[in-house]
């Protein structure tokens, strides 16, 4: 294999011309091809040390082609990238991956079965903003995920071989599943169509994921000015990422927070910070992933399933607006052994959402409108509900009752027989329901064997409740509470060892500092513009 790998692009046409440039700037282009001679004689002139061609035959015979990059118009994409597949040639396919889930499938095992490279062009996966916004997300800087929105919006590039869903939308969808890491239960989608009676201008998308979630993606190619901003709401802080801006400014933090008080919900407000970004074009970096991905024979970050993915909440979203709106339940397919399980004896009510890999063992009740997250692992004897909402990998050993109004972020464990309440002054003869005193367990916090958490306080993240300990107010993160009242008595790693007086793990050599009641990783600040303000 050579240094750079050598790709043919085919079509040339609107973006195509910018895979040609890119990819010529790599070293990588091996031949251009176009049905168009116009096109063709204007390449071979800009070109000249690049091979043209009308035809496709000419890229899959040739020895030196390696990987093929498709930017055709959709209907075409497929035909195209199995031809390239089946001569063993990996293919690069622009967005939608195809139009039919049957074929997106087809080309996944295909690829498999070659061993080879089957990438999609969801380009905002490789902008620096949106890596930097993914990996605070990921890392838990945001807090639990809320409400995710999206605009693109323009005046034009109007098509006629497709709406504005299916031209604009892909980047966003892409964008919140890789955010939610989850797939959407329910997707809803309106439009408007205004220049042509079956093609919709505009189109507003709701989706609706199994953690309680909510998104929505707004396009339009008949607005009046140009806007691409991916809004992303956590309980911790907020980031808007505006491509329409400076890099400067691209990715802007938020550390408004909703802090409970005495069980009264109360907005805390901060400046803007803006997050720096060491500037690169998305594009170039999307085109150097792909031949990495040749030269290593890794995955792609955008592979065949993440386009498929994607691909089902388009279709989904296509048959909503077609149905005048009408919302539309759907599940990820699963893989096999990934199925929730649930054990013969345990009881699941109407309206409950049982994530990917989830377990429910013997005897457990899950009441109405809860959500399990994926791989949610449910001890025996266990209650759940109603409304409740359990994050993903959790686990609750037996003999626990999750009640209403408890809140468990991901990764929470649950020891034997600890004890939720979600009423603080209860009465057998008098309903108090509407007293009812939330409680928030953040994210990998351990609540101890037989611990009580009395209701209307917040369990800091990967804090540590000691067995037995009744905790009676707000525990900070990463805090080892034990006793009755609980008291602090030292501070816990996130791999789950107590930390030395220095603030230092020996097990996994994590170092913290403080940062007002808590700790916070070492070194790890938040935003440039000095707010003072730490991530957790």
């Amino acid at each position: 294999m050579s240094e750079h790998a050598r790709l043919a692009v085919i079509g040339s046409g609107y973006w195509g011309k910018n895979l040609i440039r890119v990819f010529h700037d790599l070293g990588s282009l091996g031949l251009i091809v176009d049905n168009n001679p116009d096109i063709l004689a204007k390449f071979r002139k800009q070109y000249p040390d690049v091979p043209v061609s009308p035809s496709l035959g000419e890229a899959l015979r040739r020895d030196d082609i390696e990987g093929i990059v498709v930017s055709t118009p959709a209907e075409t994409h497929y035909a195209i990238a199995r031809e390239a597949l089946s001569a063993g040639k990996h293919a690069y396919v622009e967005k939608p991956l195809v139009l039919d889930e049957r074929h997106g499938q087809e080309l996944i095992a295909l690829a498999g079965e070659k061993e080879l490279i089957l990438m999609v062009g969801h380009l905002l996966h490789y902008h620096p903003a949106f890596i930097k916004l993914k990996d605070m997300v990921n890392a838990g800087e945001l807090g639990r995920i809320h409400y995710i929105y999206s605009n693109r919006l323009n005046f034009g590039k109007i098509r006629r071989e497709e709406n504005a869903l299916w031209s604009f939308a892909p980047h966003d969808f892409s964008m919140i599943l890789a955010l939610a890491r989850e797939f959407p239960s329910v997707v809803q989608a309106v439009g408007g169509n205004y220049l042509h009676n079956r093609i919709a201008d505009v189109t507003m998308t709701n989706l609706a994921f199994p953690s309680g979630l909510k998104a929505h993606v707004f396009v339009s190619w008949l607005h009046p000015f140009k806007e691409q901003k991916l809004v992303v709401v956590g309980d911790r802080m907020m980031a808007v990422f505006n491509d329409g801006l400076p890099w400067e400014e691209k990715l802007t933090v938020y550390h408004h927070e909703i802090q409970w008080q005495n069980g009264v919900p109360t907005p805390s407000k901060a400046k803007g910070a803006n997050i720096a970004l060491e500037p690169a074009e998305p594009l170039r970096r999307e085109c150097e992933h792909f031949l990495d991905c040749i030269a290593h024979g890794c995955s792609s970050v955008t592979d065949g399933r993440e386009g498929l993915r994607v691909l089902r909440v388009l279709v989904a979203a296509q048959d909503s607006l077609e149905k005048g709106g009408t919302p539309l339940t759907l599940r990820e397919r699963q893989e096999a052994g990934n199925a929730p399980f649930v054990h013969d004896t345990a009881i699941i009510d109407p309206g409950v959402i049982l994530g990917d890999g989830v377990k429910v063992w013997h005897f457990s009740h899950i009441l109405r409108d809860t959500v399990l997250g994926q791989d949610v692992n449910i001890g025996q004897n266990v209650m759940i509900g109603p409304e409740v909402s359990v994050g993903r990998g959790c686990k609750i050993q037996n003999n626990v009752s999750v009640y209403k109004g408890v809140t468990l972020e991901e990764d929470v464990f649950c020891g034997p027989s600890m004890v939720f309440t979600n009423v603080h002054t209860p009465r057998a003869h008098i309903n108090r329901m509407r007293q009812i005193r939330p409680t928030l367990v953040r994210k990998g916090a351990t609540l101890g064997a037989n611990c009580t958490i009395v209701c209307g306080h917040t369990i800091g993240a990967y804090a540590f409740i000691g067995a037995g300990a009744v905790v009676t107010g707000d525990v900070p993160d990463h805090a080892l509470m034990v006793g009755n009242p609980a008291r602090r008595v030292g501070w816990m790693c996130a791999c789950g060892e107590r930390l030395n007086e220095d603030l230092a793990c020996a097990a996994c050599g994590r170092g913290y500092e403080h940062s007002g009641n808590t700790i916070v990783p070492a070194g790890r600040e938040t935003g440039t513009s000095g707010s003072g303000r730490r991530s957790a």
